[in-house]
Formats: structure tokens, sequence, C-alpha cells
């Protein structure tokens, strides 16, 4: 199966989407996933379908397959709304139609002849028909009728009375040229206000998106192996390429310094925004910027591969997830418009047999039409989670789909690793004690020992103790109690927590335990500081009522007076990787719970948990197994990506009961006459609004 992403213009409701969604399941395309806010379509397909021929399909519902030089075209030459446009052709007509209600005060009895209202409306009409009415049409056709075929008949009911008032000379009385008008006009305005609204929500991530590309200085040498520099777009560049990257500029690609020390400024990816030092041998984060300093730098990953563009693909990934809140709106959405068509059809029979007056009845089923929103309950859960994802991707926590997002409203406990997550993982030696042989000689063996661990409290001693490396016969990493090594002698040596050393030694106090065939040679103590946010992050999660535990595989007094000073609920110390699964189950089983851990050893408990949360490194994003990763280590992200989660699940609701009780309200409202069906139609345009700025209001909202 290939995935394919796609760009696919005209989509302006979720009846739109829906009817692209339906479309691509038809021709046999799995896990469809498509977002009206952005346009952006992605399917899964056998190498033996034809893009050409679904292309030709989208199209034929009205839409556009955009090719990706199109895409950049545009993003390089920004044009003027199209609904904007169609706003300020229909305006100059409409207002003219519109002068004759101040007739009772300007001599404007010239406007009350109806072939010249009729002229006036035509241009409004043809343009309004050539976008409306070719997307209601279409959408006809794809059995996925969208919000333009409520506007296309209302404004075809008002023009064609008003036609056939003029035709059969009935009277004023029968010219409603300025309601088709004023139709067509306000809905292009309420289109524009909301695609500029619901567009604003994409706000961050267009901020991430305009950081890929860049001009880089590429370093290469000529036939005299002098250096040259010369100007080349980051698209192009591959791994191994050597750039020269200057105070202030914006580093092109994912790269390696090889040459210079500077101060980097990585909030565009982290979410810190205090410049980190760099200096040789170090990884700098394509898209963040050289505050201070020059380097030269070597290429480590494609442009596609970047890590930006990673966190771009992951949030667009997301950004098309359903989560649960949103199914029952867009069951509603795809019977809507045919509800609505049914209710405009009684409220004419209604009105016409209680009034008994033609017009009247007309005016108010026009209303009907006019006043429905579905694009409302459609785009009540994408506003709020694009904002939602966008902002967690700016402050430095991605989330792997829009469920995890959600999942954050039920969490009641959360569980910690200790290393690595509540401490820094930078151990250094503190201790050691040699039973047997010489210091040089244990510092050796536990040298060459630790050197093959993956553990943290082994980097100090492969790093500190750094000496001839003795060569194993054998040498193994057994998860959850150390390093076994077998000599060419035939000796086997171990270096491993307590557990290996329980019958040798009464005290478990220590980190690191070596022995050589079952005799203790002796003991490493390292030593590891807790985060200095760690305090802080504990204690928030308790003044929310949220039960905290310490998983870890260190010995319980060590793993004791860590919670006895951090203020956690519950310790459970000395757990083997399997331990951890198994507790974690257990919790979870019990209460949502949420797992804070490196992402390494702790992957399958991650996993296990409601909410797997991983700390990486940015150049290290590990997504196999962790819902939510927490960039550049960042626990002190860790509130605001609960605070998040449970914000933009209310504001998903709140977006929700507004559509909801929007079209509940409107539409009896406008069947009963209180509203006509130009003010109507300007309620319509403006209730995505107010979904759109609510949702907006995430972006500055406290959450934490």
């Amino acid at each position: 199966m290939e995935t394919v992403n796609w760009k696919v213009e005209g989509m302006t409701c979720s009846n739109c989407a829906l009817s692209v969604s339906t479309y691509l399941q038809k021709q046999g395309l799995k896990n469809v996933k498509v977002n009206p806010i952005d346009g952006d379509v992605s399917f899964e397909r056998e190498e033996s379908a034809d893009n050409d021929q679904l292309a030709k399909g989208i199209e034929g519902l009205g839409f556009k397959v955009a090719s990706p030089q199109a895409a950049a075209s545009q993003d390089k030459a920004p044009q003027m709304n199209k609904f904007l446009r169609y706003f300020l052709i229909c305006l100059p007509f409409t207002l003219v139609l519109l002068l004759h209600m101040f007739e009772r005060w300007l001599p404007l009895h010239w406007l009350m002849n109806p072939w010249l209202q009729l002229l006036l409306c035509i241009p409004v009409y043809i343009t309004g028909m050539q976008f409306f009415g070719r997307s209601a049409v279409r959408s006809l056709r794809s059995g996925v009728p969208n919000m333009n075929v409520l506007v296309s008949l209302g404004a075809t009911a008002a023009f064609v009375y008003s036609l056939l008032g003029t035709l059969l000379h009935l009277g004023g009385e029968y010219l409603f040229y300025e309601t088709a008008a004023t139709i067509i006009t306000l809905v292009f305005l309420g289109n524009y206000l909301e695609d500029a609204s619901v567009q604003s929500t994409q706000k961050a991530l267009n901020s991430l998106v305009k950081s890929q590309k860049i001009m880089a200085n590429m370093i290469a040498f000529d036939d005299q192996h002098q250096e040259i520099v010369f100007p080349v777009e980051n698209t192009q560049l591959k791994p191994g390429d050597l750039l020269l990257v200057k105070s202030g500029e914006q580093v092109p690609a994912d790269c390696k310094i090889l040459w210079g020390d500077a101060f980097v400024n990585e909030a565009i990816v982290t979410g810190e925004s205090r410049p980190v030092e760099k200096h040789r041998k170090d990884l700098l984060i394509g898209g963040s910027i050289l505050a201070d300093g020059t380097v030269k730098v070597q290429v480590t990953a494609a442009y596609n591969d970047s890590v930006l563009s990673t966190i771009i693909n992951l949030v667009k990934k997301a950004q098309t997830d359903k989560p649960p809140a949103q199914l029952l709106a867009d069951k509603i959405s795809a019977i809507f418009v045919p509800l609505v068509l049914g209710i405009a059809a009684v409220t004419f029979i209604g009105n016409y047999l209680f009034l008994h007056q033609f017009t009247p009845a007309l005016m108010r089923s026009i209303a009907v039409l006019v006043i429905a929103c579905p694009c409302a309950m459609g785009l009540a859960t994408p506003a709020a989670i694009a904002v939602g994802l966008g902002r967690a991707a700016r402050t430095g926590i991605l989330f792997r789909d829009a469920k995890s997002l959600e999942a954050f409203k039920n969490i009641t406990q959360v569980v910690f690793d200790k290393t690595g997550t509540l401490t820094t993982g930078a151990f250094r030696i503190a201790a050691c004690q040699v039973f047997q042989g010489t210091e040089e000689a244990f510092k050796q063996i536990a040298y060459s020992l630790e050197k093959y661990s993956n553990h943290p409290v082994a980097a100090p001693i492969s790093k500190e103790w750094k000496t001839k490396e003795i060569r194993w016969e054998k040498i193994e990493e057994i998860k959850g109690l150390g390093m076994k090594a077998t000599s060419k002698e035939g000796d086997v040596y171990e270096a491993g927590s307590y557990k290996i050393a329980t019958h040798l030694s009464p005290d478990a106090a220590h980190n690191i335990y070596i022995t050589k065939n079952g005799e203790l040679l002796g003991w490493i103590d390292v030593q590891d500081s807790v985060r200095p946010e760690a305090a802080q992050v504990v204690k928030y999660f308790k003044d929310k009522g949220i039960r905290t535990v310490l998983l870890s595989g260190d010995t319980r007094q060590t793993c004791t007076q860590l919670a006895s000073q951090l203020g956690i609920d519950e310790v459970e110390a000395e757990q083997t990787p399997q331990q951890k699964l198994e507790k974690v189950a257990q919790l979870t089983a019990l209460a949502p719970t949420a797992m804070i851990g490196d992402g390494i050893n702790d992957a399958p408990a991650l996993a296990k948990a409601t909410i797997g949360i991983s700390l990486s490194e940015a150049s290290q994003i590990t997504l196999q197994t962790a819902d939510v990763v927490l960039m550049n280590h960042g626990l002190k992200n860790l509130p605001a990506a609960l605070g998040l989660g449970r914000h933009t699940f209310l504001t998903i609701k709140q977006n929700l009961f507004w559509s909801f009780a929007y079209n509940i309200v409107a539409l009896p409202v406008a069947a009963f006459g209180v509203l006509s069906p130009s003010f109507a139609a300007l309620v319509m345009g403006l209730s995505d609004v107010v979904l759109g700025i609510n949702s907006v209001r995430l972006f500055v909202k406290r959450v934490v």
C-alpha cells in the first residue's frame, strides 16, 4: 500500500470534504482523511490504482487537485481571497438595489422600475450561480448535497419569483430582486469571513511551514581547492553537503557542526526561547536561528526527513483525525441538507395554509434555506484541533493524533519514570569500593562491560574511566539487570543492579555491582540530579487532584527518597521492564493513566498506558509507541500538554453546542417569519465566524 497526500482546492464546508471522502472510499481506497480547513487529503492505495483517474474524479465533483508546483507558486504570489473578490463584484449592484428602502426620504422612484432591478440583479445572480450553482449541482451528483444547494435554491426562488412578477406585470409587491442579490452577496461575505477566521486557526502551523523553505550558503571547492560559497535552496540539500551559517541566519537543514561555536534559538521547534550554546559535533535543528556566532556544518538529513518537516507532517496528520466528539456531528451533517429542504417545504406549505398568502410563505421558506448552516457542525472539531495542535507544536509538544489530544480530559493518574524523566540523566561517578584486585583492574572491567550498555547509569563509567578495553568472547545486555560477558578464558563477568549481588552483599543501596564468576568484585555509585522543574510539575498534578506514581527500576531507598522530596503519592521501585508493563496495565485498567518516560527502555509501558508521553531530544523523535512527545526533554511542558488537551476538548464542546444550538433556534425563527431572507443570510455567515473566533481564543487562552 502506498500513502498519497494531495492538496484539494475548492472545499468550502464539511459536506464538501465528505463528498471527496465518499468518492475516494467508493474507489476502494483505504484510510481516507480529508481536512476541510486546509484542503489536505491523504489516502492509501494499491500500486495499480491510477492517480490521474482519481484526480479527474475529484475534479468532476467541482474541486481541483493542486500540483506541488502550483502550491509553491501560490505561496510565492498570494492572490486575493476568491470570496472577497466575488463579494466586491456583487456589492455595488446590491447596494443600488437596496436604495429603494429609502424612497420615503429620497427621490428614488426610478428604482422601482422592475426592468432596471432585473438588470441590476442579473450580474449578481450569474456570479452567484457560477459558484454556488455549479457547486450545488456537482454535490448533488456526488450524492452528498452541500450548503450551496440551500443558498442556490433560496436565491433562485427569489429571483424566479421576481422575474415572473416582472414578465407578468404583477406589481412591486412581487419584486424581490434585492433579496436574491443580498442573499448571494452576504453569503459571499460570510464565506470570506469564515475562511479568514478558520484560516487563522492554522496560524501556528503556517509559521512553521514558512520556516521550511529558505536559501542556504553552500560550501564547495574549486579546482585549486579554494573554498567557495554560493546560495542554494534548502530543498535541494542532501546529507553530507557542507554549509556556512552566519549570525542571525536561520539554520537551513538538520546538520552537525564541523567548525565554530554558536548560541542557537530553537524556540520554533522546542518552544524554548533561551538560546542554547552549541559546539563542534553538536547537532543543529533546521529552522532554528543562529542568535550569535558563525559555524560550518554538514547536513545530516534531507529536506523531507528533517525534524521540522516531521513535526509539520505529524501536525497535519493529526488534524485530519476525527475524535469521537465529532462523529455525531458528521452523521448529522451528512443528512442536514435534505433535512433542511424538507423543513423549507413544510414551512412553505404550513405558512401558506395558515396565512393564505403565497409571498410571505415563500419568503419564510427561503429564509429557512438560507439561515441553515451545516458548516458549523462540520468545522466545530477541525477548527479547535487545528489551533490546539498548532499551539502545542510551537510550545514543543507533539501529539501523534487528535485522539491523544482529547484523551487528556479523562486522565486521573500520572506515572513517572525516574531516570531521565524526573532526573536529568546526566550521571557522574560519586564513589566506588573494590573488594578484589586492584582499582585499575576493577575500572578496566567496569569500563569494558558498561561501554556496551545503553542505560544512562553506564554513561559516566564509559566516559570517565575510559581505558584499554577487554576483548570479550561474548557480551549481552539483559534488560532490567545489566551487562553479562564471557572472557576468552571462560570467566563470566556481570555489571548490574543489586539484583545480581543479593546473595553476595546485604547492602542494596548502591547503583552498580561488578561480579566475576559469581563473586563480588566491588560496587560503584553514580549520582544524578533532580530536574529543577520536577517538583513544580508534580505539585501541578496534585493541585489538579491527579494521583502521581513513581515507577522505576532503581533501588527502593533511592526511589523513596526522591518521591518524598517531590511529593509523589506512590512508589513502585526495583521494577524490570516486564514488571513496569504489567504495573502500567493494572493502573490503566483501574483508571485513565498517562505515563511519562524516556521513550527507550519504557517503550512497552508507554504503549500500554492510556497516553504514553516520551521525553526526547528533537533530533531523536520516537513516535512508534508514544502518543505525545515533549521536545528537548521538556518535562516543564507536561502541564501545558494536559491543559491544552483539556481546553481543546472544552473548545470542541463549545463549538458543537453553538453549532447545534444555532441551527435548532435559527430554523424555527426563520420558519415563523421573524427574520427576512436577507438578514438570515447575514446571520448564517456570521455563525461560522463565531466558531472560528472561539477556536482562535486557544492561541492566547491560559491553559495551565
